[in-house]
């Protein structure tokens, strides 16, 4: 058994822009092309031309059933490819164009059978390890673990598919985050524990599962020959095997420092029950060697709740290396998104800012992508609006704050009844634009397909 801590043919999108109070939730009226643009406050910084975002395609047409929880990648100089749970077991679509259009949607080798969780990350030399958790029955034993498919012809095909099994049988695995270093070098962090008996479920009608009991813990693997052979297990935080720690993004630095952003619940040490957790921050200089005492940042903005069924907290790097984190927080006043900046390795962070205008207790999925120095694109899907799933983007500079009002991405609204997928997929272009891929079902569909879209902004 496995379970899940699922945390990622319209018409052109017609942007409304309109300036709303921090309180004031999002809103669109019934049978409009999309969400409306909304803003939490006015910007400082000069004004710019209106944003323009191009018609969102159904990118994984063709896949039967459900097509949810994308992430992409970007590689110069034009690749960007996504992958998703769907096409009988993972999808996988790539764009040569940048974004403009998709090439048909293929099953990555190897996840046929229970496979859920996709990470996708590109190397320098344009590689691309495609990830995800897979369960199985077989010998030595049943297991749950990373698998990484790998492509070296740009996404036309997979020709190698690596299983990343665990150090015994019976073992809880879930979402995984894969990055690419220098040369042949990954880092894949998972959510591990050595008995999967132990671990407690809490899952919710259009949403997947959470949490309430169990030995969860945030882990990472390093490998050294594309993912043929990997690392031991290291967990991130302290208490293992009782760490409470789950969903662990990370980003590798060009000197090859990771930093990696991750959720941890306390945990009682002899019920193995969870309770309201953090966002912690901690970094290491190979990947191998971590601090004893991750940072948990800005605690005093309230806590992850138990129920809490999506992917909650990101991070991104800009050019220059500053780096952002998302997350949101659950408290008497709603969900609430945010994000925070470091432009110093993560020794300090700013004072948390509000991203998600509306004032309710929606889940939002906040996430970044890094720009040019000093620019971040923060992301958010939530199902705010009374008519369902809505995709939106708002640009931010370290200098100036936000740049414009939240641009509208999805052009039509998703059906709250049909989940997602707990995360999307979001990129930054080398000219500035932005690409999004994300889940949803529109119109009269039962099945949530992915959509993609390009946003210059």
């Amino acid at each position: 058994m496995f379970t899940r801590r699922l945390r990622s043919k319209a018409a052109a999108v017609v942007l409304m822009s309109l300036t709303l109070a921090a309180t004031q939730a999002c809103t669109g009226t019934p049978g409009s092309p999309g969400p409306q643009a909304t803003a939490l406050a006015p910007s400082t910084a000069p004004s710019v031309a209106a944003p323009q975002v191009t018609p969102m395609t159904d990118i994984s047409a063709g896949c039967a059933g459900n097509s949810s929880e994308v992430e992409e990648a970007f590689a110069p100089p034009s690749y960007i490819y996504a992958e998703w749970i769907g096409c009988g077991g993972i999808g996988f679509a790539r764009s040569t164009d940048s974004g403009q259009h998709f090439d048909a949607a293929m099953t990555v080798p190897g996840s046929k059978g229970p496979s859920w969780d996709p990470a996708i990350t590109v190397a320098a030399d344009g590689t691309i390890y495609a990830a995800f958790m897979h369960a199985s029955p077989q010998a030595p034993g049943p297991a749950t673990f990373p698998v990484v498919a790998v492509s070296h012809d740009h996404g036309a095909s997979f020709t190698q598919v690596h299983e990343d099994r665990p150090p015994a049988a019976g073992n809880w695995g879930d979402r995984d985050f894969i990055a690419a270093g220098r040369g042949d070098r990954l880092f894949l962090t998972w959510d591990y524990g050595p008995s999967s008996a132990e671990v407690k479920a809490l899952c919710a009608n259009g949403g997947s599962c959470a949490f309430s009991s169990g030995d969860l813990n945030a882990v990472i693997q390093t490998s050294g020959d594309g993912g043929a052979t990997w690392g031991p297990v290291i967990h991130l935080q302290p208490g293992f095997p009782l760490g409470g720690g789950y969903s662990a993004p990370l980003v590798v630095r060009p000197d090859g420092r990771v930093d990696v952003l991750y959720s941890a619940h306390p945990t009682d040490p002899g019920t193995g029950q969870l309770h309201p957790g953090y966002e912690y921050f901690t970094s290491s200089a190979d990947g191998t060697r971590w601090p004893a005492a991750p940072r948990s940042l800005w605690p005093g903005q309230g806590t992850l709740s138990l129920p809490e069924w999506w992917i909650d907290g990101d991070i991104s790097t800009d050019t220059a290396g500053n780096l952002y984190a998302t997350w949101d927080t659950q408290t008497a006043a709603g969900d609430i998104g945010w994000l925070t900046y470091s432009e110093d390795g993560g020794r300090t962070w700013s004072v948390p800012r509000r991203v998600t205008p509306d004032t309710d207790n929606a889940p939002h999925i906040v996430e970044s992508a890094g720009g040019r120095p000093g620019i971040a694109y923060i992301a958010w899907q939530t199902s705010a609006p009374a008519q369902g799933y809505a995709t939106y983007l708002r640009p931010f500079s370290i200098q100036h704050g936000w740049l414009r009002p939240a641009i509208a991405v999805s052009a039509a609204y998703g059906n709250v009844r049909t989940w997602p997928g707990d995360t999307f997929g979001v990129s930054s272009l080398p000219d500035g634009r932005i690409s999004l891929t994300w889940g949803s079902a529109v119109g009269t569909s039962k099945f949530s397909a992915i959509y993609a879209a390009v946003v210059k902004t």
